[in-house]
């Protein structure tokens, strides 16, 4: 089962008031409604999503709408649940403002009516990633413009930042932000859901955490390395030139220090010369000092080249 459908039939099991259920079933019929003469017709690949429009329009119009079950074209293995209301015709399709760009204000003019109404909406034309995929992704795919602007203003107005783009088949609105995926996930009430995509998400950020540390440790280790060996081999260039012994003493400390502990950095270096002689030594002081061998390099070389020409 995807995660788009575990939504959804949570969303199907949840009991709200009669206004609440009008703006449910309003979107939804608004959002889904197959073009078909004397009739109002739907189809929904989610059997509990049939189920919950069935049961919202036997229990608000009193009819009972015909369910058939088909079976997807080109080998496809999914089932499909088209339902068709045959009575009181005209009376929900004045009452669900389905002749209208954008039905009337009082259909979301109160923050539970605006939820019901993107439940409604999310039950016939969302879906959502699962949080364990690569990518945090939240749509709606709406015929016409204006109602994609509708359903895109209420989850602007939760403060939910989503962007309209256009598609052969109509209208995406979709979400990438992740915590505002989870935030749509409570304005709908799917509190399971919540939980389920909360803590992939907290997971999925601390692994990505961890891995960003892990990179920045082995980048600064890459670092450390590379400098030790710059340093080493500076070191190992005067002792061919002029010997260890003809090494200022400070230095001379210092050259057989990094000699012992090649893969440290200058910080650990100098705490470890700190503990192992007894006198202090800053990481600046520390180096201080390998500027000095490196100068001290340059211009033992610089001497041997002016001598041999």
């Amino acid at each position: 089962m995807s995660f788009s459908t575990e939504v959804k039939t949570e969303i199907c099991m949840l009991k709200n008031s009669r206004p609440e259920y009008i703006s449910e079933l309003c979107a939804f019929v608004r959002n889904n409604r197959l073009k078909e003469n004397n009739v109002i017709l739907m189809m929904t690949e989610n059997p509990k999503v049939a189920r919950r429009v069935f049961t919202l329009f036997r229990d608000i119009y009193e009819v009972n709408a015909i369910i058939e079950q088909k079976k997807g074209v080109n080998f496809s293995k999914k089932n499909f649940y088209y339902l068709t209301i045959n009575e009181k015709v005209e009376e929900i399709t004045e009452d669900l403002m389905l002749p209208y760009d954008t039905p009337k204000d009082y259909i979301i003019d109160s923050d539970d009516l605006k939820k019901s109404y993107l439940r409604g909406a999310f039950l016939a034309s969302g879906s959502i990633n699962d949080p364990k995929t690569s990518r945090y992704h939240l749509e709606f795919l709406i015929e016409k413009i204006e109602e994609a602007n509708f359903i895109s203003k209420i989850l602007t107005y939760f403060n939910i930042n989503n962007k309209i783009i256009n598609r052969e088949n109509g209208f995406m609105i979709y979400v990438k932000e992740a915590d505002k995926i989870g935030d749509f996930l409570r304005i709908v009430n799917a509190n399971k859901a919540v939980l389920y995509y909360e803590d992939i998400r907290i997971y999925r950020d601390h692994k990505n955490m961890t891995n960003r540390l892990n990179n920045c440790e082995q980048a600064n280790m890459n670092k450390t390395i590379n400098s030790s060996l710059i340093q080493i081999e500076d070191i190992d260039r005067i002792i061919e030139l002029i010997g260890l012994d003809a090494i200022p003493e400070k230095l001379k400390e210092v050259i057989v220090y990094r000699k012992k502990y090649p893969e440290v950095s200058l910080k650990e270096l100098s705490e470890i010369m700190s503990y192992e002689t007894g006198v202090p030594i800053t990481k600046s002081g520390l180096n201080h000092r390998m500027r000095k061998i490196k100068e001290l390099r340059q211009k033992l070389e610089g001497f041997k080249k002016n001598t041999s020409d």
